[in-house]
């Protein structure tokens, strides 16, 4: 799919970026922002929906740290669960009639059908959880003795280190462009009735991706923390 393109010269050096998904990352991030207020702003014993929505993501995934990780993985949840509540807002985003609103080119959809933004939120992973290991074991975190044996492992691990925001990568933004092409063949086919079904589907595939994002950070942030 075409994006909308611009070109900017910073510091001798000529940079490009997709004005389409600059705008709908920050309509993303501006929803988040504004839910999150209203969630925090009155805080109570009794909750609000809002609230209690909040409450139950951020309960979910601080059991899911623990089982995990320990006590000692909620220190990560802030990451997690904001990687899990932007990606799941700016998936639906896809589902929102922006189509409607013309510009230069490109379109307003999902600002993850767009491999730059899930490579970011996939380096922002990696660097994540290196700099988890790091902290928690030093050198050991990359190798634990001088033998061959071990120095073979180090470069698998190292490896493998950089394939998994790939692979992170390449999901998200394969699952949410391929829905949205699928979702527009329908429209083209039929406006009417004919793409709701596949459009309530996508909604399931907004929410699960998110969710693997998520699960997947966490288990890799799990595995470069602990000892095993």
């Amino acid at each position: 799919m075409e994006h909308w393109i611009c070109s900017t010269k910073l510091f001798g050096v000529w940079f490009s970026f997709n004005v389409d998904t600059v705008i709908t990352m920050w309509i993303a991030m501006s929803v988040l922002l504004v839910l999150a207020f209203f969630a925090t702003r009155k805080v109570s014993v009794f909750p609000s929906k809002l609230q209690v929505a909040f409450e139950n993501i951020l309960g979910f995934f601080w059991g899911m740290s623990d089982s995990l990780m320990g006590r000692e993985g909620r220190k990560h949840i802030p990451l997690i669960a904001s990687l899990f509540l932007f990606i799941i807002v700016a998936n639906l985003m896809g589902q929102i009639p922006f189509r409607v609103l013309e510009l230069k080119s490109g379109e307003l959809a999902s600002p993850t059908n767009d491999i730059n933004l899930t490579a970011g939120l996939a380096i922002i992973v990696l660097v994540y959880y290196i700099c988890a290991g790091l902290k928690k074991k030093k050198l050991k975190f990359f190798l634990k003795d001088l033998s061959p044996i071990s120095i073979f492992i180090c470069l698998i691990d190292i490896l493998e280190m950089f394939t998994r925001p790939l692979t992170l990568a390449l999901r998200l933004f394969g699952n949410i462009l391929a829905g949205e092409i699928l979702i527009s063949a329908m429209l083209g086919l039929c406006a009417y009735f004919l793409p709701l079904p596949f459009m309530f589907f996508e909604v399931l595939v907004a929410c699960v991706q998110a969710l693997v994002f998520s699960m997947l950070t966490m288990v890799y942030v799990s595995t470069a923390i602990q000892e095993e």
